[in-house]
């Protein structure tokens, strides 16, 4: 049950991405371009997707186990250190450098854009370099 919830989560998400038009990386180059043409849509989408998750995530804070029966896994690291830093750095640089971030990306694979493909790959590639060299990172 919870594969096939997981599996509704994810299309109703990409179709979120979809109808919203943020699976096209020009939109997220458009909002990241402060002295051009600004496309203040994201910070709309985000501040809509916010406003949706942020009672709900409140509601599910006080059970125990998800709809599906599945005990909820909160994050148990609560303060910030070199791992979280690091990654946000690279996220937030890989993400304005070329207008994705995984959701997208995955919309552009089952698209078949190229520019998705490529991005992919990419990142599968630094998630498994990051798995080869992650006890050097994790040392704070």
């Amino acid at each position: 049950m919870s594969i096939l919830f997981a599996a509704l989560s994810g299309l109703v998400f990409g179709l979120g991405l979809i109808l919203s038009g943020m699976a096209n990386p020009a939109k997220v180059t458009g909002f990241l371009d402060l002295a051009g043409l600004w496309d203040p849509s994201l910070a709309l989408v985000m501040g809509g997707a916010i406003a949706v998750a942020l009672p709900l995530f409140r509601l599910a804070r006080k059970r125990t186990q998800a709809v599906t029966g599945d005990p909820f896994q909160w994050p148990r690291k609560t303060h910030i250190d070199k791992p979280l830093l690091l990654g946000a750095l690279i996220f937030g640089a890989g993400w304005g450098l070329a207008g994705i971030c995984p959701g997208p990306a995955l919309v552009l694979v089952g698209a078949g854009i190229p520019q998705g493909i490529a991005f992919t790959v990419a990142m599968l590639a630094g998630m498994s370099l990051y798995e080869l060299f992650a006890h050097r990172i994790t040392r704070t």
